[in-house]
């Protein structure tokens, strides 16, 4: 039985795959594991790095190639063909800690847990760097910070067991493709631990959609993948449960972060106008959200300014 299954998509990665492999590699050193590589229709020299390592690591790598593209379908794709009972996605530019693995599986197989999330530090082109800490199930409202505020699916280890008799798979063809997944989670089980200390290590790529300085209509994926992540609420019959929680991820995903994007380029503007447009339809009380209402003046105002733009 291999114990987990690191599933990488990748994608035009070859400046920062091998990084990336080595930290897998060395974590893998005492586990019984695998390397599930998907190439993502790469067009730079990311198969070459990839078979070099293949060859290096015959029984620790297999490389795959999908046929659909995108980061979605390459995780659905290595799933559907991991064999390891837990697993675990990380991005081709980043990487890990090398104690990270048995650590993760050492807290999985002592609580018998479904999720473990884990901290991460966040890397940034310029060299600075923060912490993004974990969800502690300690806290008596757990699932009600972990459904404001989600999570990326590199920051958890999932039982593969449990992933498959629910049936989830990321949405295909759009990049927030995590956001209409990952927060929705932890409405199917309480089998949830973490770990307080950055395990991985997420290097924010200056060349990835979101971030490079060429408009690009993904900027207008959050819009179904918001509408996406209702829905499993709705079909979870957890909408009104969560409502405060759901609400204030749509606030801060339309009015804060995407508003970024949308206020970069003459081509975003009309994302202001379709941001009001969701939280008419799903929120439309929102001004009155309590946890709106803790943060600070000055973000409130921006809030308020951003739904009037456009």
């Amino acid at each position: 039985m291999i114990d987990i299954s690191v599933i990488v998509p990748v994608h035009n990665a070859e400046k920062f795959l091998g990084r990336c492999l080595k930290s897998v590699i060395a974590a893998l050193e005492s586990v019984n594991g695998e390397i599930v590589l998907v190439d993502d229709h790469s067009t730079d020299n990311s198969a070459r790095v990839m078979e070099d390592f293949q060859r290096e690591h015959l029984k620790l790598i297999r490389v795959l190639h999908c046929n659909t593209r995108g980061a979605s379908a390459a995780r659905n794709f290595g799933v559907a063909r991991a064999k390891g009972r837990y697993l675990w996605f990380i991005d081709a530019d980043d990487y890990i800690s090398s104690s990270a693995i048995a650590r993760l599986l050492r807290k999985a197989d002592k609580t018998k847990a479904d999720l473990v999330m884990m901290g991460a530090e966040r890397i940034y082109s310029g060299g600075q760097k923060d912490y993004l800490s974990p969800v502690s199930p300690k806290e008596s409202n757990y699932k009600s910070r972990f459904v404001r505020y989600g999570m990326g699916p590199w920051q958890v280890l999932i039982r593969r067991k449990w992933w498959i008799e629910h049936a989830f798979s990321f949405k295909k063809g759009i990049i927030h493709e995590d956001m209409e997944l990952m927060s929705s989670l932890i409405l199917y089980t309480d089998k949830f631990v973490s770990i307080n200390e950055p395990l991985y290590f997420y290097c924010q790529n200056p060349e990835s959609v979101l971030h490079k300085e060429k408009f690009s209509p993904h900027i207008f994926d959050i819009f179904p993948a918001l509408e996406g992540l209702y829905q499993k609420f709705v079909e979870a019959n957890a909408t009104e449960k969560y409502h405060d929680e759901l609400e204030w991820f749509f606030i801060w995903n339309l009015l804060i972060d995407s508003a970024k994007d949308f206020g970069k380029f003459p081509e975003g503007k009309s994302g202001f106008a379709r941001s009001r447009k969701m939280l008419q339809k799903y929120f439309p009380d929102w001004r009155k959200n309590k946890f709106l209402r803790q943060k600070p003046l000055k973000l409130r105002v921006l809030v308020r300014l951003n739904y009037l733009r456009g």
